[in-house]
């Protein structure tokens, strides 16, 4: 099994856990060619299979993300008879065929036996990629009003809100207020595969 290190995550939900870091260490080498830095990365073992999952279309990982997940939740956080439902983060880019977090959540949800609700929250406002917005009040402006959540499917309900990447946090904390006030879910709880090292 994939090792993992569990890393709490505060915020407005109920409670909210990334299973490791990304990166273990990031060392510049200068730039190439064309002027794009370049970096000699170690990755976390999740880390590693996340950025083979999402750049490099390595399916075959997700059995192996899934295992590490589904055995947290079971045993470790011990959270899964107290879900509702399963609710992938809306993706920011459009442009996959697949797109990784709802692959993994499928998979999720048919092991753990806790429902899976797409249409539950949905993205309604076009945003940039938040990757290349370090200010954290700049990416909570971008993302206000950005999501809505369907409250005759959610009202009442506890859920798992699911990423693949913990920055700043700004996506989940928009997320989970639209929850509560939009959706009025009971309880929401937060899961991320990584998390960065430094919070941007």
């Amino acid at each position: 099994m994939v090792g993992i290190k569990p890393i709490e995550l505060r915020g407005n939900w109920a409670q909210g856990y990334a299973l490791d870091t990304h990166t273990i260490s990031s060392e510049y080498l200068g730039d190439d060619d064309y002027g794009t830095p370049r970096f000699d990365t170690e990755r976390s073992e999740l880390g590693e299979l996340v950025v083979r999952l999402k750049y490099r279309g390595a399916i075959s990982t997700i059995t192996l993300i899934v295992s590490a997940v589904s055995h947290f939740l079971a045993n470790d956080w011990g959270i899964v008879p107290r879900l509702d439902y399963i609710i992938p983060v809306p993706p920011s880019s459009t442009g996959r065929k697949r797109q990784p977090v709802i692959e993994i959540d499928k998979t999720l949800s048919t092991i753990t036996g806790v429902p899976l609700c797409v249409d539950g929250l949905n993205k309604v406002k076009e945003t940039p990629e938040l990757k290349k917005i370090l200010e954290y009040a700049k990416r909570r402006q971008i993302l206000q009003d950005a999501f809505t959540a369907d409250c005759d499917c959610l009202m009442g309900k506890s859920v798992l809100v699911f990423d693949d990447l913990y920055r700043s946090g700004a996506t989940l904390r928009v997320i989970t207020d639209t929850l509560y006030s939009k959706g009025q879910v009971s309880s929401v709880y937060v899961l991320t595969l990584t998390k960065t090292r430094v919070n941007r």
